[in-house]
């Protein structure tokens, strides 16, 4: 890192609480890189694993990150908590494969109807 940067301490918070790649930040890394190492160091043995980068959604202050802003970019408080690491929320959402199930639409209508009797 270099001279001047500013450092910041993430942790990272999958689906069951298990924190993971408790590491020492430059402002400078990318939102794609952090997902990367997630990607690289995910926990052996967990019952939902990323298959690659863009399966992973990463949560701060309630907002989904972009892959190109940087922390800096996305206004990290550098040092807002002392002694402690921030904690960012990790989502594997892979995306939807497509499905052809051989019905048509009627059939699917049938399917989501409700039969509800109100007396």
């Amino acid at each position: 890192m270099a001279n001047g940067e500013e450092c910041i301490e993430l942790k990272f918070r999958i689906y069951d609480g298990t924190d993971m790649a408790h590491c020492i930040y430059s402002s400078c890394t990318t939102v794609g890189t952090l997902k990367q190492k997630l990607v690289a160091e995910w926990p052996q043995g967990k019952t939902v694993v990323p298959k690659s980068v863009s399966d992973v959604k990463l949560i701060h202050a309630g907002k989904v990150l972009e892959n190109n802003k940087t922390l800096a970019d996305i206004r990290i408080t550098f040092g807002d908590i002392p002694g402690g690491a921030i904690t960012m929320h990790v989502v594997v959402q892979p995306p939807l494969a497509k499905m052809k199930t051989g019905k048509n639409d009627d059939d699917k209508q049938k399917m989501n109807s409700c039969s509800c009797t109100i007396l």
